[in-house]
């Protein structure tokens, strides 16, 4: 049907927003179905970039699942750079690092932490807070490999500051050690 209306568009003139809706659900139904390769390519079919851009946005602005996300963010990032706002950039950006965290989790616990893709300071720290000490591992690694030479408004700074701050309070005993005395 999408492929219907796509020639459809080309013999009759459709209005940009209707235009931009039919690719929206076009794509979200691709990366529903998890062929990335086709959404791409849908993508590329797309001639006007205003329309490329706001089809991609406001798709990722549907909250798709786990790795539509991160599809999503990775070409707003790779090909709309220049076009986004610092802070929606930023927004982009710490969504692609929160769903590339969350991908190296174990599939059966993403959907616990699913909501925090977009937050993945909040992430760590709640993976610190379950005790998830190995995922923790693994995060820390990815988002200092995925922080080398990006500004997205935190730090490889702000994460030794958390996990600073949660290895103290491991330490931090909340009883005082009885003395024996003969």
């Amino acid at each position: 049907d999408y492929e219907l209306c796509e020639e459809w568009r080309h013999l009759y003139p459709v209005p940009r927003e209707d235009l931009i809706n039919l690719h929206r659900e076009h794509l979200l139904h691709l990366l529903e179905m998890g062929d990335m390769e086709k959404a791409l390519q849908l993508l590329q079919r797309i001639e006007d970039p205003g329309i490329c851009l706001a089809v991609s946005e406001l798709s990722l602005d549907q909250h798709p699942s786990l790795a539509a996300s991160h599809f999503l963010a990775d070409y707003l990032t790779a090909h709309f750079y220049e076009n986004l706002t610092t802070a929606r950039r930023n927004e982009i950006q710490a969504l692609y690092m929160g769903s590339k965290v969350l991908l190296t989790l174990p599939e059966h616990s993403r959907v616990n932490y699913f909501h925090l893709s977009s937050r993945p300071l909040l992430l760590l720290e709640q993976l610190l807070m379950n005790m998830k000490v190995d995922w923790v591992a693994v995060a820390v690694q990815t988002l200092h490999q995925l922080l080398a030479g990006q500004e997205i408004g935190f730090t490889v700074e702000d994460i030794d500051n958390l996990l600073s701050k949660y290895a103290e309070k491991a330490l931090n005993f909340p009883f005082a050690l009885k003395d024996k005395r003969s």
